[in-house]
């Protein structure tokens, strides 16, 4: 058990260094899916969004939170699922939308796909495929410096 509580903005923190683990360049309170922190009594809850029910991350996500807790000497804690309203992309920070696209992956645009290449800045681009390197992102080519490179698509 914790003797000195910390603040919720130090867990928030926290949680700010765990990354997403299918782009570990972004961390879940960047990506948006970490929705509230919050002491209940002696209990911290950590209420966490999926990006969409069958994201095959949600588990490991989970464990990593969990270890980021224990790592800093929670013990009682509760994750919680929270469904609704859905995840959307519009969740991502500014921060994180830039970090994506530091990484090479455009990130969501509201209409149509991304509008430059992460790469170059290029503005020629051309949809390769729907599905990209995992199920939240399309494969796209600059056509300026012909590099591929992952969307990360808008929901």
């Amino acid at each position: 058990m914790v003797t000195n509580r910390p603040t919720t903005r130090d867990i928030w923190e926290w949680l700010g260094s765990v990354p997403d683990p299918e782009i570990p360049v972004i961390s879940v309170v960047d990506l948006g899916i970490v929705r509230d922190v919050s002491w209940e009594d002696k209990s911290l809850a950590v209420t966490v969004t999926p990006t969409y029910s069958g994201c095959p991350a949600t588990r490991v996500i989970a464990m990593e939170i969990e270890t980021a807790l224990r790592d800093h000497g929670i013990k009682d804690f509760v994750l919680k699922t929270q469904i609704a309203p859905p995840w959307t992309t519009d969740w991502i920070s500014k921060e994180g939308r830039a970090k994506l696209e530091a990484y090479g992956i455009a990130p969501p645009q509201p209409v149509g796909g991304p509008d430059r290449c992460p790469r170059c800045n290029g503005k020629d681009l051309k949809k390769l495929s729907q599905f990209g390197s995992t199920p939240c992102k399309a494969q796209w080519r600059c056509n300026d410096c012909l590099e591929p490179f992952d969307y990360f698509k808008c929901i």
